[in-house]
């Protein structure tokens, strides 16, 4: 009887998914391509890509920064992208020093420029620190876009643009997550393509010393 249930639940957590895809198929596929297309002008062009989340959501913007600076499918320059959660002596000082809702402001406030990108993942869309983040990110210039679940919710709210997942658990978002976070290395790769932006990049010639 067990197994059965098991297997039940396994079922519906299939189900699941497959009705969040669709959705993200029908609804979000549009803004994830014009996502990428602006992040093909910003990046090539020296710009940079700045992402943070929290617990699982932390795992999802780590892997789409080491799809940008290393590689998704095909061979490209790499692009810089870093993952606040990442710096974790950065994480933890000002954990210290400020609170934890400041963990990532603070860093968007050192490490971002006007017209560089802020991806900010949140299954819930109410955290605090990425609420925080999201007010700075506007504030210094940045474009600030959200990965979270079912709008409407404050991250989404925060953000210059949002992709709300429409899913009932935390794991089907999360799962979304990262189908989207593919979705968007791959157009921009093919956005990339199109513009003429994946070029090699001079190389700063290096002053001989007497």
């Amino acid at each position: 009887m067990s197994e059965h249930l098991a297997l039940q639940d396994a079922h519906q957590h299939c189900q699941s998914l497959q009705d969040a895809l669709g959705r993200l198929r029908r609804d979000g596929i549009g803004r994830i391509a014009d996502w990428a297309a602006h992040l093909a002008s910003v990046l090539p062009a020296g710009g940079r890509l700045l992402a943070a989340g929290n617990g699982g959501s932390a795992a999802q913007a780590q892997h789409l920064t080491a799809e940008l600076v290393g590689r998704y499918r095909q061979e490209r320059p790499a692009f810089s992208a870093i993952s606040l959660h990442a710096e974790t002596s950065s994480v933890t000082a000002i954990g210290n020093d400020y609170g934890f809702d400041q963990v990532y402001s603070r860093q968007v406030s050192a490490h971002g420029r006007r017209g560089d990108v802020l991806v900010l993942l949140s299954t819930s869309g109410r955290s605090a620190n990425l609420i925080s983040a999201a007010v700075t990110g506007r504030a210094a210039g940045l474009r600030v876009w959200a990965m979270t679940g079912p709008a409407p919710n404050p991250l989404a709210e925060a953000a210059d643009d949002a992709l709300c997942i429409d899913a009932p658990s935390t794991a089907t978002v999360q799962e979304a997550h990262l189908v989207a976070v593919h979705l968007l290395c791959e157009c921009f790769d093919a956005a990339s393509h199109v513009a003429g932006a994946v070029v090699k990049r001079p190389v700063a010639a290096h002053r001989r010393t007497p």
